[in-house]
């Protein structure tokens, strides 16, 4: 932002540039919408009594704060709406800072969400609670907005004007300002009922019935909020509008249910109130930035931060909410909220209670369960790998798909080992970059035979969870792509049942000797090259050395570090495959060496690919070409 002249003691200046992107975006908005300025315009004179209310409680000269509320006047002659708060107020600097630049408040973070929810539409404005530039919103319904403001800390005020083309100009106010900011909206044409009483009544009983200050009708006039801090009232007394109501005042969306709140309350060891909601929607993984938000923290019902991330872990930051407390006291500084014995209690209050709230959920209502892990079982993930405390608690919430389950089914650690047939003891699992892949692993075949589930885990976090989670009920998680996979035992029962390939007679006496040539022709490529137990079908499949990551692991720290070194695996060889047991029958004569070689270089290339890993092309498509010239040498006879 730049500084223009400055006629005696006049000045203007240039506003920054996301904002003259900002104020030619909200000008040309859905009319629709425009209801959503006054309710900004509301919700900062909410702020500024907030703060000021702290500051009369903290501060002894400010003792006498006077009466905190919000007064809206319209008049339909002059078409004018002025918006009137008796809170702290703001200095020269301060009403440069605030109202000609957006620091923290994120313009460009909400430029681009605007610009994702337009597509072929108009932009979704109603995204701008969530970003601190509700002040602009402002020019949606007037072509000049002036401010006069004074703080408390000063004994004259200041005025900022604005006809939103990109400069504003601050000067002295006239007269005596009482301390505060009343904000004057110069209503466009278009926009001329905003002065009406009719208007003000419905956005605020639509918008703002829970702004914790009466909202009146003109000075002395009528409170057009009348709606009571429903966290400190009994559950059973609460209705569901009125959860709604409020959910929709913490989010700055009007038209949205949550998927379910939490109301919580407790005396003892520590008194606290608090009112969670879980959205419906998770908004990270349509694109935004990651969410930052906290929950609204209150002492005696004065807020004294309203996003205080210290009260939830990291995996929970989907939750909105607010949380009261009589043991808090008022002058806690943001700087000793962690160290406070009572954040932290009431930290762990919440955590456990939301967990056990998501039990109950998925208990009681599976499909509402399954509505809120699809947005947001990744961040429970999260908290697999985060929360050592409530790691076993939180994998129980988690859902997986399983070579048991039916298309778009899952399943959850609890119902899997509940099915687990006798003699089974860890859990096993699989990781790939997709189900379609997962679901063709050549690993899975001696599970599919036995009747044992295996686990398909699919989203990269899966593995960075399960690595972290290590066991779950005594039973230990294992990648079956491991060489030290055990199985259990064959039940007596199926011990005498024939099974295909597998009788001593279908591993041909050469299959020594070509394990011998794979080992030849693979080297270092590969660790080792042995007899495989866990293939019935496929010739040949790749598994990790005991001890080591999974492949699906491997794949995801590939893909973060270019640098993270190949590990060296072990090629596992089905003595019982046709090819193989071909092979070994020319491993009796030494001419078949050189092409027994090259086949172990493609069946190495083919497991590699099933994994999504290509090898040097150019060795795979000449060996390819050599195979089809000898194919289509041996078959020269026949073509005539």
């Amino acid at each position: 932002m730049s500084t223009g002249t400055v006629a005696g003691e006049r000045q203007e200046f240039t506003f920054q540039a996301e904002i003259k992107q900002l104020l030619h975006l909200l000008s040309h908005s859905l009319y629709q919408s425009r209801d959503i300025a006054v309710r900004e315009l509301i919700s900062n004179a909410s702020d500024a009594l907030d703060k000021m209310r702290y500051v009369s409680l903290t501060e002894d000269s400010q003792r006498d704060a006077g009466a905190l509320e919000i007064v809206i006047e319209g008049n339909e002659t002059e078409k004018t709406l002025i918006i009137r708060d008796a809170g702290i107020g703001m200095t020269q600097d301060e009403l440069v800072q605030n109202l000609g630049t957006i620091a923290r408040s994120g313009s460009a973070e909400f430029l681009k969400a605007m610009t994702a929810s337009a597509g072929t539409s108009k932009p979704d404005v109603s995204l701008i609670g969530q970003f601190g530039v509700g002040f602009y919103s402002a020019f949606m319904i007037a072509d000049r907005v002036r401010v006069r403001t004074r703080s408390y800390r000063e004994g004259s005020g200041w005025e900022w004007e604005s006809d939103g083309s990109g400069s504003f100009s601050i000067t002295p106010a006239e007269g005596d300002l009482p301390r505060g900011t009343e904000v004057i909206l110069h209503l466009k044409d278009d926009a001329t009922d905003y002065a009406s009483t009719w208007r003000a009544r419905e956005i605020v009983r639509r918008y703002s019935s829970f702004v914790p200050y009466p909202i009146r009708l003109g000075q002395g006039g009528e409170v057009l909020n009348d709606q009571k801090p429903i966290w400190v009232e009994p559950k059973n007394q609460v209705t569901e509008e009125q959860y709604t109501r409020f959910y929709q005042h913490l989010t700055h969306h009007p038209d949205e249910t949550p998927l379910w709140h939490l109301h919580l309350a407790a005396d003892s060891p520590i008194q606290y109130r608090a009112i969670l909601y879980c959205p419906p929607t998770n908004l990270e993984r349509f694109g935004f930035t990651k969410l930052d938000h906290g929950l609204h923290l209150c002492a005696r019902r004065v807020l004294v931060q309203s996003e205080c991330r210290d009260l939830i872990p990291e995996y929970l930051r989907f939750l909105f909410g607010l949380v009261d407390s009589e043991d808090l006291p008022l002058n806690v500084s943001r700087e000793t909220l962690q160290d406070n014995t009572v954040i932290r209690r009431i930290r762990t209050a919440i955590i456990k209670g939301v967990l056990d709230r998501l039990d109950r959920l998925a208990e009681e209502d599976p499909e509402k369960y399954r509505a809120f892990y699809e947005p947001f079982g990744i961040m429970l993930k999260q908290g697999v790998v985060e929360d050592p405390a409530n790691r076993e608690r939180v994998a129980k919430l988690l859902r997986f798909s399983s070579s048991r389950g039916e298309e778009g089914a899952s399943v959850s650690l609890d119902a899997y080992i509940a099915r687990m047939p006798e003699g089974q003891k860890p859990i096993y699992y699989l990781g790939g970059p997709d189900l379609a892949s997962v679901a063709k692993s050549p690993n899975l075949e001696i599970f599919r035979r036995r009747g044992l589930e295996v686990l398909f885990l699919t989203d990269p976090i899966d593995e960075f969870a399960i690595t972290a989670l290590t066991t779950y009920q005594g039973k230990k998680l294992v990648s079956i792509d491991s060489a030290d996979l055990e199985l259990p035992e064959v039940p007596e029962s199926e011990k005498d049942e024939p099974k295909p390939d597998e009788s001593p007679e279908a591993k041909e006496s050469g299959f020594p000797r070509v394990l011998d040539l794979f080992r030849a022709a693979l080297g270092n490529r590969v660790k080792d090259v042995r007899e495989s137990k866990r293939l019935t079908d496929s010739p040949c499949c790749l598994v990790n050395v005991e001890g080591g990551p999974s492949t699906q692991m491997q794949r995801i720290l590939r893909m973060a570090n270019r640098d993270f070194p190949e590990t060296s695996r072990i090629l596992e060889i089905n003595p019982s495959s046709p090819l193989i047991r071909r092979l070994g029958q020319l491993s009796a004569n030494a001419d078949h060496e050189a092409f027994i070689k090259q086949c172990a270089l493609q069946l190495w290339t083919n497991a590699m690919i099933l994994e999504g890993v290509t090898p040097d092309p150019e060795d795979l498509v000449s060996r390819v070409q050599t195979f089809m010239t000898e194919a289509a040498e041996k078959r020269s006879p026949l073509i005539l």
